[in-house]
């Protein structure tokens, strides 16, 4: 699909969805094709990419600060300890998520709505069986 499709059909930006691919190409979950009919693909199977890869390859390391001294739960302010619980429930979620479980299950539009934007990709078209092993 190229960016120019993928842009439409998300409602966003060319330029910024042009970033972002290129963010996730750089990390290697896309690999760029060239030519007429050139675009992006996905560069490791489905099932093999979580949305903490995804998150991490735009964001960056999701990273917690703590206090200064940090020498267990008891050495620390209570609103760091939070702070950490949230963060490892964040990660440990978006760690359970891969793109394949997303795409089985998009959101089918109610009557007369349009729905999840994720309904429009085909997981099965885009990436046959046969291109999926690990």
């Amino acid at each position: 699909m190229t960016p120019r499709v993928l842009a439409e059909r998300l409602e966003c930006s060319r330029s910024y969805l042009g970033k972002t691919l290129g963010l996730l190409t750089k990390a290697g979950l896309l690999r760029s094709v060239r030519g007429a009919r050139g675009g992006v693909v996905l560069d490791r199977s489905p099932e093999d990419v979580t949305l903490l890869q995804i998150v991490e390859a735009c964001q960056g390391l999701l990273t917690a600060a703590y206090c200064s001294e940090f020498r267990g739960a008891e050495s620390v302010c209570s609103y760091h300890v939070a702070m950490k619980e949230l963060h490892d429930a964040t990660q440990r979620t978006l760690s359970g998520w891969t793109l394949a479980g997303l795409l089985r299950r998009p959101a089918r539009p109610p009557e007369g709505g349009q729905g999840c934007k994720m309904q429009f990709v085909d997981c099965e078209r885009h990436w046959p069986k046969k291109e999926r092993t690990t």
